[in-house]
């Protein structure tokens, strides 16, 4: 009997486990089909407008929404539409072919540079939209440096085929020369400009062509038309050449048969893309729907899933910090995307509205439940999760459950902050934040009434907590609430936020100000300080030399270099730990120069001597000295004061370059070049930052309204010697 009893359990034990084993299966295989993807470009190229056709074509919206009409689901908020530019970066989710698209549309605009770098440390892959007559322009290359620096794999849609002056060829040769990877184009088009009716497939030798119909089933697939027979056979021959020289098993094969098969080929592709070796480019018209369909083939078959990115990196802590303890001791690990391992998930944006808070998370390992209460590793802090839900912009379906590798918005966490992690309580682990943009310009605000002064603080807190590139603080000398931001449009739009969300609340701004730098032209050598301190009890004593220099060349921070601490003492005259508080108080020394108290920069210290006190010396007393040294040390040198500087390209008819040049000296740029585009120009030019207040009003009036002008941050050079 007892027998039986136990060849019963033994059943249900292993049918249990074939069961959880086949569960598990079928989760791993659903990541399989996840796409984390982003939208990245240059404003004005098209981004919103790809994002409407695949959320159309994808059947979560029954009407194409139109920027200029203000109808697309990303660009949600009111200002975005009135702007006609998107702002804030949107998250929405779609269904393709079997495969799940989460998908964020990222802004374009240089000011919001901030919203594209959060997205991007949460994405697996992007789309980068060009412009079929501009080809790369200036915030695509700063978007795609963005994205060689988190590593994530990209494919490149050349977007607006059916503009006058588009050129496929062109803009696959600015992608070339400017972005340097290999660009390997997978299709021609099939006409020109106004005449472009759809694409030929270089891999299956197969045309597409779609009408203009307002519905979802405009494609068309045929044979290549004879007319293109010709050069889309080159291409492909090209293709498979440019692939086989890059792929060793694509060079197997190429050696052997002189072409490459469609699977090879495609297989190659997905491996080329993956590692970064090569972008496959693809062409088309978003407004008129043609090329979308391709562009979402690409996406499932080229960019990777959770499971083919590399595990994630982090921080394992001990016990310690989950009871809020500190000098908790830690030691990097990696997890993979894994939904029964342990939770791990990155808060990535925060919403924060009258009715509640939304935080926005990308799980990377582990399921997170509706209920669970889970770890804020940053904070020691614990939080209960209220509602999971998969969002749609503005709009959001709910879910019990979201497993490693969703992006996901939940409710119930009240204090963690862009860059926290949320993980299980049992197995803490901190990951990398996204790193938060320095602010550049910085505006006075103030409420108009006095009574509203609190409103005014509880809603630029709140403006601060969405947004980590937004600082706000007080100013010492006048006690006015100070606003910093990334940029004139930035600081615009967050006033504007103010205004809209806080009604009857008056905001006063001041005119915007730049943030300055310090930096040493020319350094001192030999530099004593003595620190002495008794007082009864414990002394401090320490001595240290140093020798303060510019970092690279004459004015070390003129491209925003950073500071350098070495030590050359011999013979230990100042002990290891002690040379390390010396670096420290340092570092607390380039808080405020003797200029104007401005951060300093570009600078390189080095202790060459000192003494130290057998029973006063200590820690604290040294890194005092450093300190004082260096503050003392600054005062010798020759200080040069800085500005931020940014690149300019502005785009006017060809009548209006001279007066474009002009006002661009008389703003003290330098003008770098001018691109003829046909009927149009581009001038490129690097200008004070403080120099481009009003600017967008000023071009437009020169111009008739037809210049337009983009910046991109080039870091810092010299202020006249007025503004020393």
């Amino acid at each position: 009997m007892r027998t039986d009893v136990r060849r019963t359990h033994n059943a249900v034990t292993t049918a249990t486990a074939t069961t959880t084993s086949a569960a598990a299966a079928a989760v791993l295989a659903g990541i399989t089909t996840v796409r984390n993807l982003g939208i990245l470009a240059h404003v004005d190229a098209g981004k919103t407008t790809v994002t409407e056709r695949i959320l159309f074509l994808a059947g979560e919206t029954h009407k194409r929404g139109e920027v200029h009409d203000g109808t697309t689901v990303t660009d949600c908020h009111p200002q975005e539409r009135e702007r006609g530019i998107t702002i804030f970066a949107a998250a929405v989710s779609c269904l393709w072919d079997g495969h799940r698209i989460n998908l964020i549309d990222t802004p374009g605009h240089v000011d919001f540079a901030d919203e594209v770098e959060r997205s991007l440390r949460v994405l697996d892959g992007a789309v980068a939209v060009f412009d079929a007559v501009a080809g790369v322009e200036p915030q695509s290359e700063s978007v795609w440096r963005q994205a060689d620096r988190h590593g994530v794999p990209r494919i490149a849609f050349v977007n607006k085929m059916d503009r006058a002056g588009a050129d496929l060829d062109a803009a696959v040769a600015s992608i070339r020369e400017r972005l340097h990877p290999v660009p390997l184009a997978v299709q021609l088009p099939v006409g020109r400009e106004g005449d472009f009716t759809g694409v030929v497939d270089l891999l299956t030798m197969r045309a597409l062509t779609w009408d203009d119909g307002p519905g979802r089933d405009g494609l068309r697939e045929g044979p290549v038309p004879e007319e293109l027979r010709a050069e889309a056979e080159h291409r492909r021959r090209r293709l498979d050449e440019a692939v086989a020289g890059l792929h060793p098993a694509a060079l197997e094969e190429y050696y052997e048969h002189t072409a490459l098969s469609t699977a090879t080929l495609a297989a190659a592709l997905r491996d080329l893309t993956r590692s970064g070796e090569a972008v496959v480019v693809l062409c088309g018209s978003a407004y008129r729907n043609r090329g979308v369909e391709p562009l979402l083939a690409a996406v499932t078959a080229y960019l990777p899933s959770p499971l083919d990115v590399p595990a994630v990196r982090g921080s394992a802590v001990g016990a310690q910090v989950a009871e809020g303890a500190q000098g908790a001791q830690s030691a990097e690990v990696e997890r993979a995307a894994d939904p029964a391992g342990p939770l791990a998930a990155l808060v990535f944006k925060v919403n924060v509205t009258a009715s509640g808070r939304l935080t926005y998370l990308r799980l990377y390992t582990g399921t997170l439940r509706r209920g669970d209460t889970v770890l804020d590793a940053t904070t020691g802090r614990t939080e209960r999760i209220a509602r999971i839900l998969r969002m749609q912009a503005d709009s959001h379906t709910e879910t019990d459950s979201a497993v490693a590798g969703d992006i996901v918005a939940v409710i119930g966490v009240k204090a963690a902050r862009t860059g926290a992690t949320l993980c299980a309580p049992g197995a803490p682990l901190v990951l990398e934040p996204p790193v938060t943009a320095e602010p550049v310009v910085t505006v006075a605000v103030e409420a108009r009434r006095s009574v509203d002064t609190d409103r005014l603080a509880v809603a630029l807190a709140r403006l601060a907590e969405e947004d980590p590139s937004l600082v706000v603080r007080t100013d010492p000398e006048t006690g006015q609430r100070v606003l910093s931001g990334l940029g004139e449009l930035h600081l615009e739009v967050a006033v504007e936020k103010i205004r809209r969300d806080h009604n009857g609340l008056e905001v006063v701004v001041g005119r915007p100000q730049v943030a300055h730098r310090e930096t040493v032209e020319r350094g001192v050598t030999g530099h004593v300080h003595r620190h002495v301190k008794q007082d009864g009890g414990a002394g401090q004593f320490a001595q240290v030399v140093i020798d303060v220099a510019p970092l690279d060349g004459p004015v070390g921070a003129q491209e925003g270099g950073g500071f350098v601490f070495a030590s050359t003492v011999t013979g230990g005259r100042v002990p290891k730990e002690y040379v390390q508080a010396v670096e420290a108080g340092c570092r607390d020394a380039l808080a405020e120069g003797p200029l104007g108290g401005h951060p300093v920069t570009g600078l390189r210290v080095t202790l060459t001597d000192g003494a130290t006190h057998s029973k006063d010396s200590s820690d604290l007393a040294f890194r005092t000295a450093g300190r004082t040294a260096l503050r003392d040390a600054m005062r010798a040198c020759r200080m040069v004061l800085l500005e931020p500087v940014v690149e300019v390209t502005v785009t006017v008819p060809q009548e209006a370059v001279g007066g474009v040049l002009g006002d661009l000296a008389a703003r003290r740029g330098r003008v770098q070049g001018s691109d003829p585009h046909g009927a149009t120009a581009a001038v490129t030019a690097v200008v004070p930052l403080a120099e481009l207040f009003g600017y967008a009003t000023a071009l437009r009036s020169r111009t008739q309204g037809r210049g337009t002008f983009t910046t991109r941050p080039a870091g810092y050079a010299p202020a006249p010697v007025a503004a020393r």
